[in-house]
């Protein structure tokens, strides 16, 4: 392998009580891929997994057959979003279980989606389901938590130290406290400090060191750089160009893939971030006619940025090239490397393409 590809993981795909309140008895990300209708002539919905079916994430033999289908073609390892609210967590069950059984036996590591949960699927505070709140108490109960994890010979390293992701660090009150005693708590239980990585997802983009981090993760995709991609069913978003799909409806957001990703990659910065390549985007499962959808999407773009990507951080010691997928397996937002009905296994090709696995 020539970089270290990371794809964020999603845990949602099994039932807990929290959502059979919330939504329904037995709800899981699965009921949205389900229910999902095309919007438009040529809209691509639902989106039907192929290879690996509607899985159940408490089954161990599903998550051992998503680590070898990432290992063959390049990944070498998952992000885990990891959800923790003062003390308490959700979607817990499947990596508590890949932590205590030892498998899959494929690395991985944590991301804190540090945001309230609400119906809206965009985290933002309306319609609060799960408030997120913070305190120094908590900051010392969390990291004596992660240390667990983070001592799992498994876990991702830069420098030998382990890498956690915090998706808003902007939304930290007191972020170098924070990270001060995450460090501090690390040094004492000899783990060494550990590798703090900061999303620009929904923050301002600015270096995260500033703020205590190691570094900046320049997530996708930047849904902040489209027109009016907040405006949920008002007057027609701005179509771009490059969209041959016939006559589309005025009510619908829609970007054209090429444009949206040159237009996430027009930031120009004096400092170093880590990239981040989303696959594709379609959120329109979840929120109906008022989605956001990138259409053209193909394994061939993917590839493209992937390619870019690498180079950007090929002169960076081997352990300090990590590139971030966004995602294997977010469904409900049509942004998946899990092989579909449509595309089988091409997108996971596009990623063997770009940076072959040491074995197969």
């Amino acid at each position: 392998m020539t970089v270290r590809l990371i794809a964020f993981y999603l845990p949602q795909f099994h039932p807990i009580p929290e959502n059979d309140d919330w939504w329904r008895k037995g709800f899981t990300e699965w009921i949205n891929v389900a229910k999902a209708r095309p919007l438009f002539r040529g809209h691509y919905q639902p989106h039907v997994p192929a290879d690996l079916g509607f899985y159940d994430l408490r089954l161990p033999e599903t998550r051992i057959a998503q680590a070898e289908l990432a290992r063959v073609h390049g990944v070498e390892g998952f992000c885990y979003w990891h959800y923790w609210f003062h003390g308490k967590r959700l979607l817990e069950r499947p990596f508590n279980e890949v932590l205590a059984s030892g498998q899959p036996d494929f690395p991985f590591c944590l991301a804190w989606a540090n945001e309230a949960w609400s119906r809206r699927w965009l985290g933002e505070e309306r319609e609060i389901l799960q408030p997120q709140t913070y305190s120094a108490e908590d900051d010392q109960q969390h990291i004596r938590w992660l240390i667990e994890a983070f001592s799992d010979p498994r876990y991702l390293r830069v420098q030998r130290r382990p890498v956690f992701l915090v998706y808003k660090p902007c939304e930290l009150p007191e972020a170098k406290r924070t990270t001060d005693v995450f460090r501090d708590e690390c040094v004492k239980h000899g783990l060494g400090e550990p590798y703090l990585i900061g999303s620009n997802a929904h923050c301002p983009d600015i270096d995260y060191r500033d703020l205590g981090f190691d570094g900046t993760l320049d997530f996708e995709p930047q849904l902040g750089v489209l027109a009016d991609f907040m405006d949920d069913g008002r007057r027609f978003s701005k179509l771009m160009r490059n969209i041959t799909l016939g006559v589309i409806s005025v009510r619908h957001k829609i970007y054209d893939d090429r444009v949206a990703r040159r237009a996430m990659k027009q930031q120009r910065r004096d400092f170093p971030v880590y990239p981040c390549v989303f696959v594709a985007w379609d959120n329109s499962p979840r929120r109906g006619s008022d989605g956001i959808i990138i259409v053209n999407s193909s394994p061939e773009s993917v590839e493209s940025s992937l390619a870019d990507a690498a180079r950007a951080v090929c002169g960076r010691p081997s352990d300090d090239r990590l590139v971030f997928i966004n995602a294997w397996n977010e469904w409900a937002e049509g942004n998946h490397l899990e092989p579909d009905l449509k595309h089988g296994l091409r997108y996971l090709q596009a990623v063997r393409r770009v940076n072959p696995p040491e074995t197969s």
